[in-house]
């Protein structure tokens, strides 16, 4: 997959982890794809390293856009946790 590929499920990766998790984030319009994409890559890795799987297959592959939001569900969980501590 290109890097425009990734920057787009990131993107879209990201919006839906949010909308999944709902509440306020400290984040903006440039940490949405931000944690997107690197939810992206943590969720196929974590795919590889759990199941055995290769979980980026492609863009349209269903695996592929499960194992971003997964990603991206766990990366915004850690973010808020982190930014939660620092605003106390």
């Amino acid at each position: 997959m290109s890097i425009i590929g990734w920057i787009l499920m990131g993107l879209i990766a990201g919006i839906i982890a949010k909308l999944l998790m709902p509440g306020k984030d400290p984040g903006g319009c440039l940490l949405t794809p931000l944690i997107g994409i690197a939810g992206g890559l943590l969720g196929g890795w974590l795919g590889k390293v759990i199941f055995g799987v290769e979980s980026i297959d492609g863009f349209f592959e269903l695996s592929t856009w499960v194992a971003a939001i997964v990603g991206s569900l766990i990366l915004l969980l850690v973010y808020r946790l982190i930014a939660g501590r620092k605003n106390s």
